[in-house]
């Protein structure tokens, strides 16, 4: 099982970065409509959400949602979720696998997936093709 969640993880992980990288850095700034988060406001909040999640959810210790400032280019952002990727797989690496665990993956791989499929909105809506997807 364990290894099943770190190929899953590599997967998601690997397709984030190529979403996060179609987009130029000219566009990071951009949004689909004034309502929403920028782009680079939203991979922040993925990589961030890769870090509650796994605390609250998978690690079991429970944190408030603080997220720190948004980073401020393409190449922090992407590092920022890189980090979060590395801790999750941390996490998954040493933590017993039960019932509990793989929910609180399951539900951060979802977290992770939604908000990527917003991100390949914003390419598309900057004529942008998203990556090929996949897994």
């Amino acid at each position: 099982m364990k290894d099943l969640l770190l190929t899953t993880l590599e997967n998601s992980r690997n397709y984030t970065l190529a979403v996060a990288e179609a987009m130029p850095s000219k566009f990071y700034d951009s949004k689909p409509t004034e309502t929403v988060w920028s782009f680079r406001e939203l991979l922040h909040h993925i990589a961030y959400g890769i870090e509650w999640w796994n605390d609250n959810n998978i690690k079991k210790i429970k944190t408030d949602w603080s997220p720190p400032a948004t980073e401020k280019d393409k190449t922090n952002v992407i590092n920022y979720i890189n980090r979060a990727y590395d801790a999750l797989r941390a996490t998954v690496e040493k933590i017993k696998i039960n019932n509990a665990t793989v929910l609180g993956f399951l539900s951060t791989i979802d977290h992770i997936t939604h908000h990527r499929g917003q991100a390949v909105t914003y390419l598309r809506c900057n004529g942008i093709s998203a990556p090929e997807y996949s897994y």
